[in-house]
């Protein structure tokens, strides 16, 4: 049974027309870190919905048992309950939350309208991560990513440790989307740090060219780290994300 929700790690939900926008939050964080284009969008008329990944938001033992199959069935209950109450459907994601929302597009492509990733991964280019089986032997956590925002004022609410256990199922995760990337017929618009040190930012230009989608844009960030959702850019990412809504809705 999972602990209690962290306070400021829980899901969020914002009803507004009949266009919505599923959020879908990183590895070992929590709604918190989508919580403020949320408010956003909801601002702008859109309905959203931030579902909380299970195993996060509560405490670092909670995800040592998760598989990637337990963040795609947390990622399509938000699909689910935005569903009830939207006819056009976006759906949009930090890091790990990007590589979901990924794989809900070519999932649901009936449902998707158009995808939003956010510094996602596809692969990982840590050499480090070869030693990772026989690492996961030895220990179950390892210092954690959290927190690489720019603005010095600003702290993500993170967990502190990265479960190995789960970092083999989110490498797991990326393998499985980057196959399915030919597929996502969907507009996509691709965010993406250049100054990243939790995901290489060689992701994005990888989607962009992979990615089945006949409209497709890239967009740099030029002032923002990993968390870009809470750093200096956010507000570029939230009023273009609301563009390409509008754009395609």
């Amino acid at each position: 049974m999972e602990g209690a929700i962290l306070a400021g790690a829980e899901p969020f939900s914002f009803p507004g027309g009949d266009v919505g926008c599923l959020l879908v939050h990183g590895f070992t964080g929590n709604p918190s870190s989508m919580r403020p284009m949320g408010e956003y969008l909801s601002g702008q008329g859109f309905t959203v919905v931030g579902p909380r990944l299970k195993g996060h938001g509560t405490r670092v033992e909670d995800m040592f048992d998760n598989t990637y199959h337990d963040w795609i069935a947390s990622a399509e209950a938000g699909l689910e309950e935005i569903r009830k109450q939207c006819r056009t459907i976006f759906v949009a994601g930090l890091s790990m939350g990007a590589t979901l929302a990924l794989h809900l597009a070519g999932s649901h492509p009936d449902t998707v309208k158009g995808v939003v990733p956010i510094c996602g991964p596809v692969f990982m280019k840590d050499f480090r991560l070869i030693f990772l089986p026989l690492l996961r032997r030895l220990v179950k956590t390892v210092p954690g990513v959290g927190s690489d925002i720019k603005d010095p004022a600003v702290t993500e609410l993170s967990y502190d440790r990265v479960p190995l256990g789960a970092l083999g199922e989110l490498l797991k995760l990326c393998r499985l989307v980057n196959e399915e990337l030919p597929r996502i017929k969907q507009p996509a618009l691709i965010f993406q740090s250049r100054q990243d040190h939790v995901v290489h930012p060689s992701n994005a230009p990888y989607i962009l060219e992979h990615i089945g989608s006949a409209e497709k844009e890239l967009v740099w960030l030029e002032n923002s780290y990993h968390v870009a959702t809470l750093d200096y850019d956010k507000e570029l990412i939230f009023k273009k994300t609301a563009q390409f809504m509008r754009q395609h809705s």
